[in-house]
């Protein structure tokens, strides 16, 4: 039996010991397996909870009816301008009037419907282009391997450090 089994006594007490200064150890420095297993649970339990609330998708006739009217406002407004082209030349007289009713509307509002309109698109096209940047993203190039007293002719200042003699 070693010097430390003669002092502690059985292999049960050395493993006890081992443990118990494994554990204060932990107070001052914490472990980084287990910090990293719990980052790791934490995301696939983050992960696990986002997909259950996709699982069962809603198909009653409120969901479809709401899924159907968020697909409209770009289709309407596309529709809706054509339309005016189409009543313009149908009935000048009735377009003009409807026209004179809409210069009387106050400029704040107007200013409303911009900002509405506005952000609705915006926020559309700032979903698409980020995706886009997501999956268009290029992996990046592996590193290469550089003999050791080969210098990078892209740093210049490791270029100097290894013509000194690489340290001090």
């Amino acid at each position: 039996m070693g010097l430390i089994g003669r002092i502690v006594g059985s292999p049960t007490a050395v493993a006890t010991l081992g443990q118990a200064a494994r554990e204060v150890a932990e107070v001052f420095t914490p472990n980084a397996t287990r910090a990293l297993d719990l980052s790791h649970q934490s995301g696939q339990a983050a992960l696990a909870q986002h997909g259950a609330e996709f699982v069962h998708a809603p198909s009653n006739w409120f969901d479809r009816g709401v899924n159907g009217l968020n697909r409209l406002p770009r289709p309407m407004l596309a529709l809706g301008t054509l339309g005016l082209f189409v009543y313009a030349m149908v009935e000048p007289e009735g377009f003009g009037q409807r026209m004179q009713g809409l210069a009387l509307v106050p400029e704040p509002l107007w200013w409303l419907l911009g900002a509405i309109v506005a952000f609705y698109f915006g926020a559309r096209e700032t979903h698409y282009r980020r995706v886009r940047s997501l999956g268009g993203a290029e992996p990046p190039a592996e590193p290469t391997m550089q003999a050791p007293g080969e210098a990078d002719s892209a740093n210049p200042a490791l270029a100097q450090w290894m013509h000194r003699g690489g340290e001090r």
